[in-house]
């Protein structure tokens, strides 16, 4: 796939969409393990055993490390040919790119700290900032690109920017404007598009029931 995505050539929609599943597989993994170890590694901390410490560490960082070489990977792809590689007039796919290039940027902000994180958190919000304007402007509220991309974006919003505010207004208004527009549901993509309007509901459900939450408490959000 990275052979045929190096010819230059712009991919077709099934060639798009496995070098996007291929590498989420593969960057997915990674994310879970590095989940599992971060977990581990607070409470080995917490017995102040320095050997056990520092042996999950290190494999903290050896997961790290494989998690930032795939990303840059599928960043350098993006840039340098699928991105580059869109005529003015390929709005899905420009969008579909410009996504992708904001969820890898933001699979390196869960793990950067500091001023590495600080850069890719911008360049996350970057990406996905330009593939919103795009999609508002060229495709359907129902549109499974869309909508994905406003999921992904409200998500990034809510777990690196910690702004949940933004990320209800941005995931509500994508869900709403969908809903108001649901007799444009394209026959092909109706289960991809009420499948991503669903997880925008429930995610709004559950940010929603947290922010009370907080609010409840010592409005510390």
């Amino acid at each position: 796939l990275m052979q045929v995505t190096e010819l230059n050539e712009p991919l077709s929609n099934e060639e798009r969409n496995l070098l996007s599943v291929a590498y989420k597989n593969v960057v997915g993994a990674r994310r879970s393990s590095w989940r599992v170890i971060s977990s581990i590694e607070q409470k080995t901390s917490a017995d102040g055993n320095e050997k056990k410490i520092e042996m999950v560490r290190a494999y903290r960082e050896k997961i790290e490390k494989e998690l930032e070489a795939v990303c840059q990977d599928v960043l350098s792809l993006l840039d340098n040919y699928l991105i580059k590689n869109c005529s003015e007039t390929q709005y899905e796919s420009k969008v579909f790119y410009l996504k992708m290039k904001g969820d890898y940027y933001r699979y390196l902000a869960e793990v950067a700290t500091g001023e590495k994180r600080a850069t890719v958190v911008e360049s996350s919000e970057k990406a996905y900032s330009e593939a919103h304007e795009i999609s508002k402007e060229h495709m359907q509220p129902t549109h499974p690109i869309r909508l994905g991309l406003a999921l992904n974006y409200s998500v990034f919003y809510y777990e690196i920017q910690n702004a949940p505010e933004q990320a209800c207004h941005l995931a509500k208004t994508a869900f709403d404007d969908a809903i108001a527009e649901l007799d444009t549901l394209n026959e092909d993509s109706y289960k991809d598009s009420t499948l991503i309007m669903q997880l925008l509901r429930d995610n709004l459900t559950l940010w929603t029931s947290d922010q009370q939450d907080d609010d409840g408490g010592e409005g510390n959000n």
